[in-house]
């Protein structure tokens, strides 16, 4: 068999193989299919293409020409790049959002991110990709957390409470009210601030007792965490087993979160829902709504925490009544702040 003839199947294979990527792109990307019927030349990649194929004009960093824009499918965003079936791989948008590798499909993965254009087994990224990254980053930094952010990204959280989130996400990083930028620790510097080793943090944590806010795929934990830790560390130096105060403070956390969610009820029932309803533009319904919420929330902790040590107090006051001899009693009462028990 000559040259010739051998060649010939190549070719024909090759042909085959353009095909079947035109089409997977085409379906993936109807603007392309359409692009390349309508004759529109595709632009050429950063790097070149292969001799004999058509040039564009070149454009930005990785997208020659394009304009993007993306269609609402099922709560998903679809990606398009208009007229470029060209895009950018994963780590040209990590080096250009300055996101990990890692973090942009962990992205993905918690639906954050619109998934890519598949061009064959390559996934390419558009400028919808960038602008969403950099959104996600921004709410990231006012507090949001992921589930917040990606319901803020779908539309299913009204825009008028979006300040209205942001000031309750202030309030978890312990910062007061009012003021920004809350300092958020790793749990290798919250240890070092507090002096506990990370197995009894992650004990603590796995048990609710601390919270973890997810930033850039990793946990972080609010500065005022330290002051909770350094409590729990002087009862535990005061003599308390580690599993058993562990298992009182769980069952605190339940009834406390019980507690919790019933005042959120009537904060929305009588407060929020209210003011939705009203006749008044949208940011003054949200001025309104965060200034309500900086208003009731150091009042509710004020009064619950108050009432908590005015019961232990007074339990503990029976309890020594019970079994303690006159000297404790005595002692007891000298103390100041046990007086508001009697």
């Amino acid at each position: 068999m000559g040259a010739h003839q051998r060649a010939e199947p190549r070719a024909l294979l090759q042909r085959r193989r353009d095909r079947r990527r035109h089409r997977l792109r085409r379906e993936a990307c109807p603007e392309v299919g359409r692009s390349a019927r309508l004759g529109l030349r595709r632009p050429e990649r950063s790097g070149g293409r292969s001799p004999g194929a058509a040039s564009g004009p070149k454009g930005g960093a990785g997208y020659p020409g394009a304009r993007a824009s993306a269609t609402k499918t099922m709560g998903v965003i679809t990606p398009t790049i208009r007229g470029m079936p060209d895009g950018l791989r994963v780590e040209e948008l990590s080096a250009q959002s300055g996101l990990s590798v890692d973090t942009i499909r962990f992205y993905q993965k918690r639906r954050l991110l619109p998934p890519p254009v598949r061009d064959g087994r390559v996934a390419l990224y558009g400028p919808d990709h960038v602008e969403r990254l950099a959104r996600i980053r921004e709410l990231q930094g006012r507090g949001f957390n992921l589930a917040v952010i990606r319901r803020l990204l779908e539309g299913e959280l009204d825009p008028a409470d979006e300040p209205l989130v942001a000031a309750v996400a202030g309030a978890q990083r312990g910062e007061p009210l009012g003021e920004d930028d809350g300092e958020l620790l790793t749990l290798a510097e919250l240890s070092e601030r507090a002096g506990v080793p990370e197995s009894i943090l992650e004990a603590v944590a796995k048990e609710g007792l601390l919270t973890a806010q997810a930033r850039d795929g990793v946990d972080v934990f609010a500065s005022s965490d330290v002051e909770l830790v350094t409590a729990g560390l002087r009862l535990l130096e005061a003599g308390f087993p580690l599993p058993e105060l562990l298992a009182l403070a769980s069952r605190h956390h339940e009834m406390t979160r019980a507690i919790a969610e019933d005042a959120v009820r009537m904060f929305d029932d009588h407060v929020r829902e209210p003011l939705r309803t009203a006749d008044l533009p949208d940011d003054e319904k949200a001025r309104r709504l965060v200034d309500a919420f900086r208003t009731l929330l150091p009042t509710a902790t004020s009064l619950i925490a108050q009432h908590f040590r005015s019961v232990l107090l007074e339990v503990a006051t029976e309890h020594l009544e019970s079994v303690g001899g006159p000297e404790e009693l005595a002692a007891a009462r000298a103390e100041p702040e046990w007086g508001t028990a009697q």
